[in-house]
């Protein structure tokens, strides 16, 4: 059974899935393509960098199940999503904020990457779903490196919902539509 949003993205490219950690962002994702029949493709961008962090990946990848191809790309995300465009194929990423905190630890030029990302979402007519974290809801942190992550998250987010043909804020599990095309 189709569900409601399902049912609303059916002529839509990109979806994006934002809210708080632990609010179901990942399982709303994947529930909105849990009945395209075609190639799924996670586009996974965290990375296993202590042992918390692979029980973690584990632990999603175990929900996910085996009806998913896995693609780590924990950087190069618009090269990735070009490969793997197609008409037949949808692609989900998980998640925009921690490509966010590994471009920032890369050195990278933030601002230039997120635009890429939204220029390739202007342009692009393959289904895509993203996660993001909304990380500004909470007290200002204490350290420059967090506030720099929260400023670039808040404007990455706002960007990406932007480009997006639908966004959806998620919270206890529940979907608010904040923009459906």
């Amino acid at each position: 059974m189709q569900t409601k949003e399902m049912n609303d993205l059916q002529g839509c490219s990109s979806t994006l899935i934002l809210g708080g950690t632990r609010s179901g962002k990942s399982a709303y994702a994947e529930s909105l393509l849990q009945n395209w029949i075609n190639k799924k493709i996670y586009i996974a961008t965290a990375e296993a960098r202590d042992a918390e962090m692979i029980l973690r990946i584990n632990k999603h990848r175990e929900l996910r199940g085996n009806n998913w191809e896995t693609i780590e790309s924990p950087l190069d995300l618009v090269p990735t999503l070009q490969k793997h465009a197609s008409n037949d194929t949808a692609l989900l990423i998980d998640c925009l904020t921690l490509w966010l905190s590994n471009l920032i630890h890369a050195g990278r030029d933030i601002e230039q990457e997120c635009q890429k990302l939204a220029d390739y979402l202007n342009q692009s007519s393959t289904r895509i779903v993203m996660v993001s974290s909304e990380v500004g809801l909470g007290i200002v942190p204490e350290n420059a490196l967090a506030r720099l992550f929260r400023d670039h998250a808040g404007k990455l987010n706002q960007l990406i919902a932007n480009a997006a043909d639908n966004v959806f804020f998620i919270s206890a599990g529940l979907p608010i539509s904040l923009k459906v095309t």
